[in-house]
């Protein structure tokens, strides 16, 4: 018997599930909350789904797993030492799990990214396969272990590094790596590449596996930089037990009550491309498009539990946004409005503000020196490299620093424009003058000559 591996891919969040069969019946890693599309993939490839399994109680995402258990009678595998407050079968070190005559999953304690995170080995007619890793392998990196407390981050740091080296040990060169992060996910404690991997080929690359102790904990301490703020709501959501979310469409808001919402200081949020955005848009609202990571910045910036109305083109895209925004534990909609986005109360024009180009910024900065140039990337990617003169504020800490952007018409820009134009939508919003710089920072800044060549480090 051959495993049958199929990945369900969550890139908005930069994460894995996987529908994991021996042909004819089925174990699934690590859902998402939207569980409709495991069932549908179930159906379609003609498997029974028998049980459901958790490398750990998630930091970034809500779980489908309980919901897809109860819908399919399925066994739900969760750490033994995760503490929950639900019924499950609690896994731990040395279980083995009989899927089938054929599958069978061997459980190897992997803490790291959390205490008591577990992978899960498969064993395919004696054959050792592949290797689920949740948090703990990566593809060329591994989960990143500030998220339990800082006090506990070299603590999980070395544990981390003893779990990599653990699997390596334990497993054959060919089977197959299976991580549920770091395909973009704030997870992964770097950025990790490619689309497949193996032991072999972690044990040639990884840093986990290449470098001595004290050099890779050095190393990932100093690379960690800043998550999304809704991370911290996902460990007792998860361990509350989430059920199926309700994906039924948001109740529509008429444009006076759009108003009113932006009036009282709720949020609502433009779904339309930066672009889009910047030639037109009803005053007061903020622009997370959907062909960016919406979710992970829109769930970082919104105080927690404000009202959200949403405004696109389409029922569909509100669809689409709603789908992504249950993952991360925003499970109502105040509202949508869809169709045409003109401020059809009439009683405020559009606004709209100008795009540029790193090359027109340097033009813009040659005849003003004074020019106001913000900078929202993050701080790793500011200490790497940065614009001569600009001013520095991350993204997620713009709204509560407003008040230090200084001055004048604000030129804004990131790594490639997608978090430029939420930084301009914020400050136009508060009434600011801005050019949002939809540009990509590698070359264009590079080649308008508007780096500091006083630092040292900038890519080549």
């Amino acid at each position: 018997m051959t495993l049958q591996v199929l990945p369900i891919d969550t890139p908005s969040l930069g994460d894995r599930s996987y529908l994991a069969s021996d042909g004819e019946v089925a174990v699934v890693i690590d859902p998402q909350r939207d569980i409709d599309r495991v069932l549908e993939l179930a159906a379609r490839r003609g498997v029974r789904i028998t049980h459901v399994a958790e490398t750990h109680l998630h930091n970034d995402y809500v779980t489908g797993g309980l919901a897809l258990a109860r819908a399919t009678g399925a066994t739900y595998l969760v750490p033994a030492d995760a503490e929950v407050a639900f019924g499950r079968q609690p896994v731990a070190d040395g279980d083995v799990i009989e899927i089938s005559p054929h599958l069978r999953l061997l459980v190897i304690a992997t803490p790291g990214h959390t205490f008591h995170h577990v992978s899960y080995a498969a064993e395919a007619d004696g054959r050792m396969a592949g290797v689920f890793t949740g948090g703990s392998l990566l593809f060329g990196s591994v989960g990143r272990t500030d998220l339990v407390a800082p006090a506990s981050t070299e603590t999980l740091t070395r544990a981390q590094y003893a779990s990599a080296r653990r699997l390596a040990g334990l497993l054959p060169a060919e089977a197959a790596v299976y991580p549920t992060h770091g395909f973009g996910s704030f997870c992964s404690a770097t950025q990790s590449s490619g689309d497949a991997s193996t032991i072999g080929a972690e044990a040639r690359a990884n840093p986990a596996l290449t470098q001595a102790e004290e050099e890779f904990v050095t190393g990932l301490l100093a690379g960690l930089d800043a998550y999304p703020a809704y991370y911290v709501h996902m460990a007792g959501r998860n361990a509350a037990g989430p059920d199926a979310p309700d994906l039924t469409p948001p109740e529509p808001a008429a444009p006076a009550e759009l108003r009113r919402r932006i009036e009282a200081g709720e949020w609502v949020v433009d779904l339309r491309n930066r672009q889009a955005f910047a030639a037109g848009h009803m005053a007061g609202t903020l622009n997370f498009g959907l062909d960016g990571a919406m979710a992970t910045y829109l769930g970082w910036l919104i105080p927690w539990g404000t009202p959200l109305t949403l405004l696109a083109g389409t029922p569909e895209q509100v669809a689409q946004a709603q789908r992504e925004l249950v993952r991360i534990g925003i499970d109502r909609l105040a509202g949508a409005a869809t169709g045409s986005l003109q401020d059809r109360d009439g009683t405020r024009p559009l606004r709209s503000y100008r795009t540029a180009t790193f090359a027109e910024l340097a033009d813009a900065a040659r005849r003003d020196p004074g020019l106001v140039i913000l900078d929202v990337r993050r701080n790793q990617e500011w200490d790497a490299s940065r614009i001569a003169g600009a001013v520095h504020i991350p993204l997620h800490e713009l709204p509560g620093r407003l008040a230090e952007v200084p001055d004048g018409e604000v030129w804004v820009h990131c790594a490639g424009g997608y978090r430029a134009s939420v930084a301009a939508s914020i400050l136009d919003a508060a009434g600011r003058r801005v050019v949002s710089v939809d540009d990509s920072f590698w070359p264009g800044a590079e080649a308008a000559g508007l780096l500091d060549r006083s630092r040292e480090g900038a890519p080549t």
